[in-house]
């Protein structure tokens, strides 16, 4: 998973492209900067190089004059003339050598580098923008998909509807009878728009604001006649380059494509057809007309302008066959005229159209484990490409730094007189820090930590067994009838077997912070994302850090964070008020007060994961260093702002709210539970639940709205006992909490970790596509677990049997005590 210090978690984005943007042109700025740095290079050897050659010329010059000192060869002024001419020559031998000596140590080989570096930044940047527009189209098809099964569906539930309706009882005055009403199906309802939300392009408009739109579309757009060969004239038509003009004007589109892609969605929508052509492309094209379907005219009002429409044909064919609608309805007459090869003779309409739902819930799905796919192949490379940029930035900072050294050396080892010059430029070598710019380049420009974005696939009828990643925390546990989901309590209770297996607590402690490749993270999370249960023998065949940082990439691709979003300013107001030493136990209560209002499988979720980590501390004997650096790991897991800004990514109210959770753990969740055994063995009050985020509910509410008419229509009296369909009951399983553990001792101590300098990237084994290894570094002081970036992430297990279970240890700080071997979870079923 993508490390929080560094390239790799600081340059994100919602849309991905944002944050690589911003990176990239920082990169491209240090070309620039290198250029820079040459240019004053070479330019200083072509000026010392004709300054020598000037000095070359004043000895020749001064022999021309005859007479004078050649006629003199004894005098001392003649000694001290020619002492003059060969400091002279000399000195222009010295500049000359010094022009050479700049042009091999620093200009040449410099410049070589300069165009490699420049050749790997561009590389980097080109395959990232094609892997980000493969998955933006992949996204567009499945919004597409997803919109069209839903449509199927809708259809198929009116059709129920009529069904149900069609064979009411005879007596019932406020339904017509069967023999007098006949349901019929109107293959164009899933189109209409008027009722429900419509897109064009990213936007979504209600339908209010789409009448607008189309209402000002018809005014503004100018509509003329389009003649046809054979077919005939069309009326209330537009040039593509007239609509793509007037999505630019009033739609805000900032680009033809984008354009384009409104005038595709509104072709989509059934609001305009292609006249004279084969197909229902939209173009900004001026030879390209688009004819308003009678559907617009309708929602907006304005009245249509009709005219019969005239075939340029003999008098009898025109009388045989009426066009009544144009080339769209001819194509679909013959793309449905096939009578040798029905695929489902003897099919009816309701069936035809439950198979059609199913297919359509077939392309989607298929079309979401794509994306979803693509997503992950996605942001594996952008960690590799970021990573490997750092250490190609670092090179450049530590190439400049040596640029300077090799340039004022070049000066020195020939011009000893220039010694004061020399010296103030190995001053300016030795104020170059290239850690701290590296530092100062991700606090002024990063763009935000790792948080993938999941494109959940949304079952209209609000089922979730399909997969278990990015699918809403209180849905995933009631699929499981757990109060936590199964995921969360099979890969702790794995980790706590499998603590005993490796050597030492400093392993044990250290798989929470390893920075395990993202794409072995990847792969374990596609073998478990079925949306059901998994045995742990599929967690065995891989290593543990992975395990653990694919419960910590769960946490990440939840929809909203652990602890909701939504009381993340609450959370900040606490800790930005009250203060730590003077009033802890108030800060405890109100805390625990906020947490009372999550949703009860978050606050459950949360239980468990706080217990066992101070479980894991407690029992490690881990220093202050190490939670610090835990605490930091996982706070974006836990709590999440709602949105991600400049200011957001240096606040740390996550990391005290962990830090608070681990300090006191028993105090807040201890009461949570008794408000909540106190809640329901009261007067029964039902606790309020949060705001749930799932909206596919369609067909309950219909089905809800129908009881409701067919009881007010009835002549008998209402039960008064509950409805038990109606009702959503909640029992004495809300209160319970899976982990109860013993609290955690509070001594911990402070140590300081040390980092490996970047490796200087120029071969194939620090390319992000190479196969070799490469070495991660840092620029912060923070306290690490060093291990490998390489394709496997292996740790130390003992033999089985190696570590009884209740021996004590000696004092090398490993497990001590009769303790029995994990952490036993117990998450009883839902009994609602």
């Amino acid at each position: 998973m993508a490390s929080t210090v560094g390239f790799a978690g600081s340059f994100w984005s919602n849309d991905y492209a944002g944050g690589l943007g911003v990176l990239f042109g920082k990169l491209q700025q240090g070309i620039q900067e290198n250029q820079q740095v040459l240019t004053v290079a070479r330019m200083r050897a072509d000026a010392e190089e004709i300054y020598g050659n000037s000095l070359g010329t004043i000895s020749p010059a001064s022999e021309r004059i005859t007479g004078g000192f050649s006629r003199d060869e004894g005098a001392s002024v003649r000694k001290a003339y020619d002492g003059i001419r060969t400091e002279m020559e000399s000195a222009a031998q010295n500049h000359r050598k010094i022009a050479n000596n700049i042009r091999e140590l620093v200009t040449n080989p410099f410049g070589r580098w300069c165009e490699a570096h420049a050749f790997r930044v561009q590389s980097s940047q080109d395959d990232l923008q094609s892997r980000i527009k493969l998955h933006d189209r992949q996204a567009e098809a499945v919004r597409k998909f997803r919109s069209q099964y839903y449509n199927k569906c809708r259809l198929v539930e009116d059709l129920e509807e009529e069904d149900k309706l069609a064979f009411q009882d005879p007596q019932n005055e406020t339904v017509q009878s069967p023999k007098m009403r006949v349901p019929t199906i109107k293959m164009t309802e899933a189109e209409d728009g008027v009722d429900d939300p419509v897109e064009l392009g990213d936007e979504t408009y209600q339908p209010e604001q789409i009448k607008k739109i189309l209402t000002h579309a018809l005014e503004n757009i100018k509509l003329g006649e389009v003649k046809v060969p054979i077919l005939g004239v069309y009326q209330n038509c537009s040039s593509g380059s007239d609509i793509t003009e007037y999505i630019q004007k009033h739609l805000g589109a900032s680009s033809v494509s984008y354009a384009e892609r409104i005038g595709q969605d509104m072709i989509t929508n059934g609001w305009l057809r292609l006249v004279g052509n084969v197909g229902s492309a939209f173009a900004n094209s001026s030879r390209m007309n688009y004819q308003w379907k009678p559907k617009v005219f309708q929602i907006t009002g304005v009245p249509e302008k009709k005219k019969t429409l005239e075939r340029a044909s003999t008098a009898m064919s025109t009388d045989s066959f009426t066009v009544d609608s144009p080339v769209g309805a001819v194509q679909e007459y013959l793309s449905g005229w096939n009578p040798l090869n029905n695929q489902y003779p003897n099919e009816t309409p309701s069936e035809r159209l439950r198979r059609e739902a199913r297919e359509a819930d077939d392309r989607y799905k298929q079309s979401v484990k794509k994306l979803d796919s693509l997503r992950c192949n996605l942001e594996e490379a952008i960690v590799d490409h970021l990573k490997f940029m750092e250490r190609c930035e670092l090179d450049r900072l530590k190439a400049i730094k040596s640029v300077i050294l090799d340039f004022s050396g070049a000066v020195s080892n020939v011009i000893p007189s220039l010694q004061s010059t020399v010296d103030k430029m190995m001053l300016f070598q030795e104020t170059v820090q290239p850690l701290g710019d590296l530092r100062y380049m991700l606090e002024n420009y990063r763009t935000g930590p790792f948080l993938p974005k999941v494109t959940p696939y949304e079952n209209y009828y609000n089922s979730v067994d399909e997969q278990t990643f990015g699918v809403d925390l209180e849905a995933r546990a009631r699929s499981d009838r757990k109060r936590v989901p199964l995921l969360v309590t099979t890969i702790l209770t794995f980790l706590d077997n499998h603590y005993p297996d490796l050597e030492g607590d400093e392993a044990r402690r250290g798989i929470w912070l390893w920075d395990v490749p993202l794409a072995q993270t990847h792969d374990l999370r596609a073998a478990i994302d079925t949306g059901k249960t998994f045995p742990q023998e599929v967690l065995e065949k891989y290593d543990i850090p992975i395990v653990a940082s694919v419960l910590k990439l769960y946490l990440l691709e939840l929809p909203d964070s652990l602890v909701s979003s939504h009381v993340y300013e609450i959370i900040k107001t606490i800790y930005s008020t009250t203060a730590t030493d003077a009033s802890e136990e108030t800060r405890v209560s109100v805390i625990q007060s906020t947490l009372g209002q999550l949703r009860l499988a978050n606050i459950a979720t949360l239980d468990a994961i706080t217990t066992h980590f101070t479980r894991l501390i407690e029992l490690t004997s881990a220093d202050e260093a190490y939670v610090t650096a835990l605490a930091t790991n996982l706070a974006p897991c836990i709590l999440r702002p709602r949105q991600e800004s400049s200011l957001t990514m240096n606040e740390r109210y996550s990391y005290r709210l962990i830090r608070d959770l681990f300090a006191h753990k028993d105090s807040i969740f201890g009461e949570l539970k008794r408000a909540s055994t106190l809640t329901h063995s009261s007067s029964g009050a039902q606790r309020p639940r949060a705001i749930s985020t799932d909206e596919s509910n369609r067909r309950a509410n219909f089905e809800e709205r129908s009881r409701a008419l067919a009881a007010q229509r009835s002549p008998r009296a209402t039960s008064p006992g509950p409805n038990p369909r109606g009702s959503h009951r909640r029992d004495r399983s809300q209160t319970r909490f899976p982990v109860n553990t013993a609290s955690p001792t509070a001594e911990r101590r402070g140590t300081a970790g040390s980092r490996n300098s970047l490796e200087v990237p120029g071969s194939l084994e620090a390319s992000p596509t190479g196969e070799g290894n490469g070495t991660n570094g840092s620029i912060d002081n923070t306290v690490e677990h060093p291990g490998p970036s390489s394709t496997r992430v292996p740790l130390p297990r003992k033999h089985a049997g190696s570590l009884a279970r209740g021996t004590n240890r000696d004092s090398t700080g490993s497990l001590r005590g009769d303790e029995s071997r994990g952490v036993q979870l117990e998450d009883k079923p839902m009994d609602d």
